[in-house]
């Protein structure tokens, strides 16, 4: 268990993380989005990185999307230990970093409204947030405390 933001656990993309120690996660959005859920009463935290907003219900259902990863996040929080009426919600990423030929498909503007409307439909207020933009982020979250560090990245660089 890491309580050492030097040292902290990394979150990989298609991936979700909950604790009910105090420890810090680090991630590295562009067009992903990272919803933290955050249970102070209970000191229950939890945090996902999806890629894109929909699973269309064909192959496997994947946290690599919202719709998927944002109910299994909420899920596992109650798991935990983590009540309902207690958690809070902040939402990071969703830039649009891809080639303009790309960005047509607005990939990280669907992942932030995708996490806004499914967090509002489960009754959960968001608390922070920073999403958008043209530059990616690296986000260090403290699943204890709820707190959530935050550096905007240049591009090449992801320290």
């Amino acid at each position: 268990m890491n309580k050492d933001r030097q040292n902290p656990y990394f979150l990989h993309p298609s991936t979700i993380h909950v604790s009910r120690d105090s420890q810090w996660v680090v991630t590295v959005l562009g067009s992903c989005v990272a919803v933290c859920l955050i249970d102070a009463k209970n000191s229950i935290g939890g945090i996902n990185h999806f890629m894109m907003p929909y699973w269309n219900g064909e192959g496997l259902e994947s946290p690599k999307f919202g719709n998927v990863s944002i109910i299994q996040l909420f899920h596992k929080m109650l798991d935990f230990g983590a009540k309902k009426e207690d958690i809070v919600c902040k939402i990071f990423g969703g830039a649009e970093v891809l080639s303009e030929q790309l960005s047509v498909f607005n990939v990280g503007q669907r992942n932030i409204e995708l996490a806004y409307k499914m967090v509002a439909e489960m009754g959960i207020q968001v608390v922070s947030s920073s999403t958008g933009g043209k530059q990616g982020r690296k986000i260090y979250f403290n699943t204890g405390t709820g707190e959530v560090l935050q550096k905007y990245l240049v591009k090449g660089n992801l320290k």
